[in-house]
Protein backbone atom coordinates (compact mmCIF):
# COMPACT_ATOMS: atom_id res chain seq x y z
CA UNK A 1 0.00 0.00 0.00
CA UNK A 2 2.78 2.47 0.86
CA UNK A 3 4.50 1.74 -2.46
CA UNK A 4 1.27 2.53 -4.29
CA UNK A 5 0.78 5.82 -2.44
CA UNK A 6 4.39 6.79 -3.03
CA UNK A 7 4.08 6.10 -6.78
CA UNK A 8 0.88 8.15 -7.04
CA UNK A 9 2.44 11.00 -5.11
CA UNK A 10 5.52 10.96 -7.31
CA UNK A 11 3.48 10.93 -10.53
CA UNK A 12 1.17 13.74 -9.37
CA UNK A 13 4.23 15.79 -8.39
CA UNK A 14 5.86 15.11 -11.75
CA UNK A 15 2.72 16.08 -13.68
CA UNK A 16 2.34 19.20 -11.54
CA UNK A 17 5.99 20.11 -12.16
CA UNK A 18 5.59 19.62 -15.92
CA UNK A 19 2.49 21.85 -15.81
CA UNK A 20 4.57 24.52 -14.12
CA UNK A 21 7.44 24.17 -16.58
CA UNK A 22 4.98 24.61 -19.42
CA UNK A 23 3.82 27.94 -17.95
CA UNK A 24 7.43 29.16 -18.10
CA UNK A 25 7.92 28.39 -21.79
CA UNK A 26 7.14 31.43 -23.95
CA UNK A 27 5.21 29.53 -26.57
CA UNK A 28 2.63 31.09 -28.87
CA UNK A 29 1.41 30.31 -32.35
CA UNK A 30 -1.26 33.00 -32.32
CA UNK A 31 -4.01 30.43 -31.74
CA UNK A 32 -5.53 30.22 -28.26
CA UNK A 33 -5.28 26.82 -26.63
CA UNK A 34 -2.16 25.48 -28.31
CA UNK A 35 0.21 24.04 -25.71
CA UNK A 36 2.92 21.45 -25.62
CA UNK A 37 0.98 19.17 -23.27
CA UNK A 38 3.99 18.15 -21.20
CA UNK A 39 1.89 16.98 -18.23
CA UNK A 40 0.05 14.58 -20.52
CA UNK A 41 3.29 12.59 -20.64
CA UNK A 42 2.50 11.42 -17.11
CA UNK A 43 -1.15 10.71 -17.95
CA UNK A 44 -0.47 8.62 -21.05
CA UNK A 45 2.34 6.73 -19.32
CA UNK A 46 0.09 6.02 -16.33
CA UNK A 47 -2.67 4.84 -18.67
CA UNK A 48 -0.36 2.23 -20.17
CA UNK A 49 1.56 1.27 -17.04
CA UNK A 50 -1.01 1.54 -14.28
CA UNK A 51 -4.49 1.46 -15.78
CA UNK A 52 -7.44 3.61 -16.71
CA UNK A 53 -8.71 4.47 -13.24
CA UNK A 54 -5.26 5.48 -12.02
CA UNK A 55 -4.61 7.65 -15.08
CA UNK A 56 -7.98 9.38 -14.57
CA UNK A 57 -7.27 10.17 -10.94
CA UNK A 58 -3.76 11.41 -11.68
CA UNK A 59 -5.04 13.65 -14.46
CA UNK A 60 -7.89 15.08 -12.38
CA UNK A 61 -5.66 15.82 -9.39
CA UNK A 62 -3.07 17.47 -11.63
CA UNK A 63 -5.66 19.61 -13.43
CA UNK A 64 -7.19 20.83 -10.17
CA UNK A 65 -3.81 21.54 -8.55
CA UNK A 66 -2.42 23.31 -11.61
CA UNK A 67 -5.64 25.26 -12.12
CA UNK A 68 -5.69 26.47 -8.53
CA UNK A 69 -1.97 27.27 -8.52
CA UNK A 70 -1.21 28.66 -11.98
CA UNK A 71 -4.58 29.58 -13.42
CA UNK A 72 -8.14 30.45 -12.56
CA UNK A 73 -11.49 28.71 -12.45
CA UNK A 74 -12.00 29.34 -16.16
CA UNK A 75 -8.56 27.90 -16.97
CA UNK A 76 -9.44 24.89 -14.83
CA UNK A 77 -12.78 24.49 -16.65
CA UNK A 78 -11.05 24.47 -20.04
CA UNK A 79 -8.41 22.04 -18.77
CA UNK A 80 -11.11 19.75 -17.39
CA UNK A 81 -13.09 19.86 -20.64
CA UNK A 82 -10.01 18.98 -22.66
CA UNK A 83 -8.63 16.53 -20.14
CA UNK A 84 -11.83 14.52 -19.72
CA UNK A 85 -12.45 14.21 -23.46
CA UNK A 86 -8.79 13.39 -23.97
CA UNK A 87 -8.86 10.62 -21.36
CA UNK A 88 -12.05 9.14 -22.79
CA UNK A 89 -10.57 9.08 -26.29
CA UNK A 90 -7.24 7.66 -25.12
CA UNK A 91 -9.01 4.89 -23.20
CA UNK A 92 -11.02 4.05 -26.32
CA UNK A 93 -7.98 4.25 -28.59
CA UNK A 94 -5.98 2.02 -26.25
CA UNK A 95 -8.56 -0.72 -26.73
CA UNK A 96 -7.87 -0.55 -30.47
CA UNK A 97 -4.11 0.08 -30.50
CA UNK A 98 -3.20 -1.97 -27.39
CA UNK A 99 0.47 -1.13 -26.77
CA UNK A 100 0.94 1.49 -29.46
CA UNK A 101 1.31 4.63 -27.38
CA UNK A 102 1.79 7.12 -30.25
CA UNK A 103 -1.68 6.78 -31.84
CA UNK A 104 -3.30 6.74 -28.41
CA UNK A 105 -1.46 9.92 -27.46
CA UNK A 106 -2.32 11.57 -30.79
CA UNK A 107 -6.00 10.78 -30.18
CA UNK A 108 -5.64 12.36 -26.74
CA UNK A 109 -3.94 15.49 -28.07
CA UNK A 110 -6.61 16.04 -30.71
CA UNK A 111 -9.43 15.33 -28.26
CA UNK A 112 -7.97 17.71 -25.67
CA UNK A 113 -7.99 20.59 -28.14
CA UNK A 114 -11.46 19.63 -29.38
CA UNK A 115 -12.82 19.52 -25.82
CA UNK A 116 -11.50 22.98 -25.09
CA UNK A 117 -12.87 24.31 -28.39
CA UNK A 118 -16.30 22.82 -27.70
CA UNK A 119 -16.37 24.53 -24.29
CA UNK A 120 -15.24 27.83 -25.82
CA UNK A 121 -17.92 27.68 -28.55
CA UNK A 122 -20.54 26.94 -25.89
CA UNK A 123 -19.30 29.64 -23.48
CA UNK A 124 -18.92 32.41 -26.05
CA UNK A 125 -22.02 31.35 -27.99
CA UNK A 126 -20.43 31.76 -31.40
CA UNK A 127 -19.48 29.31 -34.10
CA UNK A 128 -16.76 31.66 -35.33
CA UNK A 129 -14.29 29.88 -33.06
CA UNK A 130 -14.44 26.82 -35.33
CA UNK A 131 -12.02 28.81 -37.48
CA UNK A 132 -9.28 27.64 -35.10
CA UNK A 133 -10.07 23.94 -35.58
CA UNK A 134 -7.49 23.14 -38.32
CA UNK A 135 -4.64 24.70 -36.32
CA UNK A 136 -5.78 22.99 -33.12
CA UNK A 137 -6.03 19.60 -34.89
CA UNK A 138 -2.52 20.01 -36.30
CA UNK A 139 -1.12 21.09 -32.93
CA UNK A 140 -2.86 18.24 -31.11
CA UNK A 141 -1.51 15.75 -33.61
CA UNK A 142 2.06 17.07 -33.36
CA UNK A 143 2.05 17.32 -29.56
CA UNK A 144 0.39 13.91 -29.22
CA UNK A 145 3.00 12.35 -31.49
CA UNK A 146 5.92 13.73 -29.48
CA UNK A 147 4.32 12.92 -26.12
CA UNK A 148 3.53 9.40 -27.37
CA UNK A 149 7.14 8.82 -28.40
CA UNK A 150 8.44 10.11 -25.07
CA UNK A 151 5.79 8.13 -23.17
CA UNK A 152 6.89 4.95 -24.89
CA UNK A 153 10.47 5.56 -23.80
CA UNK A 154 9.39 6.25 -20.22
CA UNK A 155 7.11 3.20 -20.11
CA UNK A 156 9.95 0.94 -21.30
CA UNK A 157 11.99 2.04 -18.33
CA UNK A 158 9.39 2.00 -15.57
CA UNK A 159 7.43 -1.16 -16.48
CA UNK A 160 10.23 -3.45 -15.27
CA UNK A 161 10.14 -1.58 -11.95
CA UNK A 162 6.38 -1.50 -11.33
CA UNK A 163 5.13 -4.24 -13.64
CA UNK A 164 2.05 -3.79 -15.83
CA UNK A 165 -0.73 -2.96 -13.40
CA UNK A 166 1.53 -3.86 -10.51
CA UNK A 167 0.15 -1.00 -8.42
CA UNK A 168 -3.55 -1.82 -8.78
Amino acid sequence: MSRKVAMYGMLVALAFLLSYVETLIPFSFGVPGIKLGLANLVTVTALFCMGERQACWLSLVRIVLAGLTFGSLSVMAYSLAGGLLSLACMIGAKKVFRWEMVPVSVAGGIAHNLGQLLLAVWAVKTGALWYYLPALLAAGTAAGFVIGLLGGLVAERILPVIGNGGLE
